[in-house]
């Protein structure tokens, strides 16, 4: 099992973490969690974050908390995706500043998806503050990401994003006002309220409003 766990063919690879995940071992928890630090095909790493939520969790929920401190990104980032899949309110605990500020942009990623999952309802604001403060930061996708996790937090982001629409860093102001328009209507287009966003920001509010009025 372990040699089809790292077999050439993924689907090989596939079919051994679905036969692993059905017929849990303990014994395999070492051989899972490595082959998810370097398993290159998103749907075997899928099935290996399951085949790890069908073993008990006190056996792999240390052993996952120690990847988040690996200096291998994709070992950090399938151990998050492990921890929502499992979704032990305990691990909350884990998901620490460094975790969240993480310098590459998919494990930040899957840490803000993890902490909205896993936060104590008296903990969201001070995570929506934290949040909040890496507005602006990367590409589309990442701003995205961002956007969403917010947006999941519910109201307790409104002042968070009412403060950051006023940054002086004009990428932070309009992605505060995009998130700020998606909380308030989930259907909005991303890059339509984005746009909008960086008009507004260019004129300033006072100046925007009357020339949406006369677009009108």
């Amino acid at each position: 099992m372990a040699d089809a766990l790292s077999a050439g063919d993924s689907s090989v690879r596939l079919q051994a973490a679905l036969a692993v995940g059905s017929n849990p071992d303990p014994g395999f928890l070492e051989t899972l969690v490595e082959r998810c630090a370097v398993e290159p095909d998103f749907f075997v790493r899928d099935m290996l974050s399951w085949a790890l939520t069908r073993l008990p969790s006190q056996i792999t929920l240390p052993r996952i908390r120690r990847e988040l401190g690996s200096g291998r990104t994709q070992a950090r980032s399938q151990a998050l995706h492990t921890l929502s899949k499992i979704g032990d309110a305990g691990a909350w605990a884990w998901i620490t500043r460094a975790v969240l500020r993480d310098a590459d942009d998919e494990v930040a990623r899957t840490a803000w998806r993890v902490a909205v999952v896993l936060v104590p309802e008296d903990e969201k604001e001070d995570l929506a503050g934290e949040l909040a403060g890496q507005l602006g930061r990367g590409d589309r996708e990442v701003r995205l990401s961002l956007s969403r996790a917010l947006v999941d937090l519910g109201d307790v982001t409104g002042p968070a994003l009412e403060k950051a629409a006023d940054h002086p860093d004009p990428a932070v102001a309009a992605h505060a006002r995009a998130t700020e328009v998606l909380r308030r209507n989930p259907e909005a287009g991303f890059d339509a309220a984005l746009d909008e966003a960086r008009r507004v920001v260019a004129l300033g509010p006072e100046r925007a409003a009357p020339a949406q009025s006369a677009e009108c």
